[in-house]
């Protein structure tokens, strides 16, 4: 058996950077911009006024007077100049004529007629947004996962179609004779597939495109048919069938298919008899069948790898918080346990559920975290720093 983060390395061998595409920037959001885009335009285009009220001459103490002489609204400037002792009435956003060197408030302000007194100094500078504040022509945004901030970015750069990464896509095939689809009615022996249905949902989560598969049924002709329509695949995701029973077949067709092994089983729970490598030319991840192993091993190899093939960071984000509950001695194996995340007292505190059966869904309907205690981790006390993953 390999260690978790040798099982994520060789997982992370496996992928390749998908191509790119154009999309038009509506249709841009939470994929991943994959070339720098560059400003065509620089924002704000003029100096603009950051408050609406009054564009003066001059600075000026309180108490001192100016003539109003027209006035600035947005996308309605004032053609012109203003000398020391004149002013116009200006409005948020509207660029600054020639001449003025501050903005007081309309609240700083007595006006009568076409007269305005200030109620307050106005300094240089005061209330004006320079322009270039935010950018100039030319300065580039790199890439990244986009976010809808990020496209109002991009829209004011004027930048109107995004090179983006290509969705990845996964194939995801579950095995097994006891396994029905939802709404089906089960028979005595058999039970209800959900592992896909948790694990298309992080797919497209992280980015990729799901593919969900017929159920492959346990025999080498069911899964060479549903191995074949794995085409056009970026990754190959197995679902059970890959530990060492009679009937476990996926690792037996697949190596008959050409499969090239990067491991088989990690030092880890819950998910040892993880598999991956590279078959039909498709990098492939043999999760086991429980379903806790299936979505955690998800968490910890299918979502960083789909990541790789995008251009993002890869690895899961690992935090430290207070340990809510005393907990023992860890064995040989790494312990991904199901935990709740809360912040008691202002500070982040992890506390594991008491049942840690890799079949009980529930108890991971109930957990935002990953309590991670690594092998041979000695026992651990309540307030204890330790290390987790959000999920």
């Amino acid at each position: 058996m390999i260690s978790v983060q040798d099982a994520l390395a060789r997982c992370l061998a496996l992928t390749a950077l998908t191509d790119t595409e154009t999309l038009p920037l509506r249709r841009s959001n939470n994929r991943v911009m994959a070339t720098v885009a560059t400003a065509q335009l620089t924002q704000p285009p003029f100096d603009a006024s950051a408050m609406d009220g009054y564009a003066l001459g001059r600075a000026a103490a309180v108490g001192e007077s100016f003539t109003v002489i027209g006035e600035s609204g947005a996308g309605h400037a004032f053609h012109g100049a203003i000398a020391p002792h004149q002013a116009i009435r200006i409005f948020t956003g509207a660029p600054l004529p020639e001449g003025a060197v501050s903005v007081a408030i309309q609240e700083d302000i007595l006006r009568d007629g076409d007269q305005i007194i200030l109620k307050t100094t106005a300094k240089m500078a005061d209330n004006i947004r320079p322009r270039g504040q935010d950018f100039v022509l030319g300065q580039a945004l790199s890439p990244r996962l986009l976010r809808p901030n990020d496209l109002a970015l991009l829209a004011a750069m004027n930048v109107p179609d995004v090179t983006v990464r290509r969705r990845p896509i996964v194939a995801l095939m579950a095995s097994g004779d006891e396994l029905v689809m939802p709404g089906e009615t089960p028979g005595p022996d058999q039970i209800i597939a959900s592992n896909t249905f948790a694990l298309a949902a992080m797919v497209e989560a992280a980015g990729g495109e799901a593919r969900m598969l017929p159920i492959a049924r346990d025999s080498e002709a069911s899964l060479r048919t549903v191995f074949a329509l794995t085409e056009g695949a970026d990754l190959i995701v197995t679902i059970g069938g890959a530990s060492v029973g009679d009937h476990d077949l996926v690792g037996k067709v697949a190596t008959d298919l050409g499969l090239e092994r990067a491991f088989w089983q990690i030092a880890m729970r819950p998910g040892k008899p993880l598999m991956a490598g590279k078959v039909l030319g498709i990098p492939m991840l043999g999760l086991p069948g429980n379903p806790v192993s299936a979505i955690v091993c998800g968490h910890l190899f299918m979502v960083p790898m789909l990541k790789a093939m995008l251009g993002l960071p890869p690895e899961p984000q690992v935090l430290s918080a207070r340990l809510g509950h005393p907990q023992p001695a860890n064995g040989p194996r790494d312990h991904y346990m199901r935990a709740r995340l809360t912040i008691e007292s202002g500070q982040p505190t992890v506390t594991a559920f008491a049942r840690q059966d890799s079949a009980l869904l529930t108890i991971l309907t109930e957990a935002n975290a990953l309590l991670i205690r690594p092998k041979g981790d000695g026992p651990r006390g309540a307030g204890d720093m330790v290390n987790y993953i959000a999920i």
